[in-house]
């Protein structure tokens, strides 16, 4: 039996098709067969921008993966058969920060598509302590109230999960005002989920689309291409006053993953505000770091998410609380060079999925 699998042999240039056998699950791992794996911002960093993979290339990347487990490996019998999700994250479990519930920074931590071959493939071996077990009934194609599959609830691995562990961090309650700068896959689903924790939402974006697809579901959109940053800033302190919420210690989060995104967030720190890094990029930005002084205020980055917290964000979703049918698109698995340049471009929308 055979899997095919596309891999990054070299970064920029397009992803090569591979088939070849089926891998056995060692002890304590799972062999999935994949479901969906959706495209992050984090692979096009692997293949365009030059960020390093932890294992070197030839590579298959993709971090957000869900499937059926098809094989099991000693002490994993227990998995046979059952839909799940890979965490994006997978922390040992064993180690001092792990006991300590600090799995983000476990030192032995795998990420399919970085440490360990990824889901843009038909078939991956993954560890099985993590998995988050997504209950389907036979037949059905839906999962819950959801309205979507389970190829569609890949993006739970990092696109909703992630933004949830930012959100976890921040404490962010209704008396607060979240503020995503950057509303694509993490930002928009953020905004989705902090709608759920009963806060006001602002999105800010530069592209009209996304923030007029997300107008109905947050509270206020503010397009930054066309409002100058002062402007901006009165913009989103008038929106604040309005609401009758908290005018202090307002929950920024920076999903933009863009130096731009990461100035703007930066410069709307007000008193006691936190400011969630939550968005990637290589560029560097010109700030001025007192101003955390100065506002006695906190920023901290985030990676990932805790495999503990998935079975929660998987209820949002399954639930009808958090709706991500409108917001995710699948493609064939064959299709996926095409579908990097889009998204690489900037004219996908939604998040893609791959699907086998």
């Amino acid at each position: 039996m055979s899997m095919t699998s596309w891999q990054m042999v070299e970064p920029k240039k397009p992803l090569q098709r591979v088939e070849s056998p089926v891998p056995e699950p060692g002890a304590g791992e799972v062999l999935l067969e994949v479901a969906g794996c959706g495209v992050c911002h984090t692979d096009l960093g692997f293949h365009y921008e030059g960020v390093p993979t932890k294992t070197k290339p030839p590579l298959t990347l993709g971090h957000e993966i869900s499937g059926v487990v098809a094989d099991v490996g000693p002490g994993a019998e227990a998995w046979t058969g059952k839909a799940v999700i890979v965490p994006a994250v997978m922390p040992c479990g064993e180690c001092d920060v792990c006991r300590r519930g600090l799995g983000n920074i476990c030192p032995k931590q795998k990420m399919p598509g970085n440490d360990i071959p990824g889901g843009f493939a038909s078939h991956v071996v993954v560890p099985a302590a993590q998995l988050c077990e997504v209950p389907m009934k036979p037949g059905a194609p839906e999962v819950g109230r959801s309205g979507v599959g389970l190829a569609e609830l890949s993006v739970i691995a990092d696109a909703i999960t992630t933004p949830y562990q930012a959100i976890l961090d921040a404490g962010l309650s209704e008396l607060d005002t979240a503020i995503f700068v950057g509303v694509g896959g993490v930002g928009g689903f953020g905004a989705l989920i902090a709608k759920t924790f009963g806060a006001a939402v602002i999105a800010i974006d530069v592209d009209p689309e996304r923030l007029a697809a997300l107008a109905p579901h947050v509270d206020a959109t503010f397009n930054a291409k066309e409002l100058p940053f002062k402007e901006l800033r009165g913009a989103v302190s008038t929106f604040v006053k309005g609401q009758g919420r908290r005018r202090t210690e307002l929950k920024i989060f920076e999903t933009s993953g863009s130096a731009a995104g990461q100035k703007t967030a930066f410069g709307l720190l007000t008193f006691g505000a936190s400011l969630a890094v939550v968005g990637y990029t290589m560029d560097t930005v010109d700030i001025r770091l007192s101003n955390l002084m100065a506002f006695h205020a906190t920023a901290r980055g985030n990676w990932g998410c805790l495999p503990r917290h998935y079975p929660a964000v998987l209820e949002l979703v399954t639930s009808g609380k958090v709706r991500i049918g409108p917001f995710v698109r699948c493609f064939p698995l064959d299709e996926i060079n095409p579908v990097f340049e889009a998204v690489h471009r900037h004219e996908m929308k939604q998040r893609p999925v791959m699907v086998p």
